[in-house]
């Protein structure tokens, strides 16, 4: 009879703890949801950003202050520009091979010839 008490003890317990770890990520997550919705009117608008190649030459519309990165494929930071107008064309002098170029959360796997 104690034995079966104890066992129950636990399993309650067990169980609590259960009911409290699954409910902890839904309530964090309203709370970030929440906060989001609070500065989404600070927030600008997403640029719609355009990169393209033409040879050796990559065209950047609609980046106008902001910076094309140039990283290797290995992850290697290779050089950066900054785009000054809202449409630019830019002539890349580097090594045959693959490249990728970022400019804002727009990124580009190119290959140079």
């Amino acid at each position: 009879m104690i034995m079966t008490l104890l066992m129950q003890k636990r399993i309650l317990i067990l169980s609590g703890l259960c009911f409290m770890l699954m409910t902890a990520p839904v309530a964090s997550f309203a709370m970030t949801m929440e906060m989001s919705l609070g500065i989404a009117e600070q927030v600008e608008q997403e640029r719609q950003i355009i990169i393209s190649m033409e040879g050796n030459a990559v065209n950047v519309a609609g980046a106008a202050g902001m910076t094309l990165e140039v990283v290797s494929i290995t992850g290697r930071h290779v050089t950066s520009y900054k785009i000054d107008g809202s449409q630019q064309r830019i002539e890349l002098s580097l090594p045959k091979g693959c490249y990728i170029l970022k400019v804002g959360k727009v990124v580009r796997k190119v290959t140079l010839h």
